[in-house]
């Protein structure tokens, strides 16, 4: 099994997904007695099924990740957009240190329109 160390990248909830599928996959064929891990990996997936990330794929996540480089976000806060995008001013604003000061009305309707365009609402 992979070891991933700790604070060495973050991985955003669709990357967390592919890698326990991964895991649960590879599980389920060798070994059945490892209940818990099994318990966990299942829990986990069939959690992150029900959020934004069922809906992104890794070609959308690069193209969001591209065309939000000249809004001069912290990668902790572009992870929050990919995770749980954006679509009012207020989520901006809860995700965004300091929006107000960094962010014009404009940017602020440009990274709505942006996150709309990748990760349209799923119906």
């Amino acid at each position: 099994m992979e070891t991933i160390k700790a604070n060495a990248a973050f991985l955003c909830n669709y990357e967390v997904m592919q890698i326990l599928q991964q895991l649960k996959d590879k599980t389920q064929k060798k070994h059945k007695r490892e209940g818990s891990l099994a318990t966990v990996t299942y829990e986990t997936v069939h959690y992150l099924q029900d959020t934004e990330c069922k809906n992104q794929s890794a070609e959308s996540i690069e193209n969001f990740l591209k065309a939000m480089k000249c809004f001069k976000l912290t990668k902790s806060e572009k992870l929050m957009m990919v995770n749980t995008p954006p679509r009012t001013e207020l989520e901006i604003q809860l995700i965004v240190q300091e929006s107000e000061e960094r962010l014009s009305e404009e940017d602020v309707r440009k990274i709505i329109d942006i996150v709309n365009e990748f990760f349209p609402v799923s119906t």
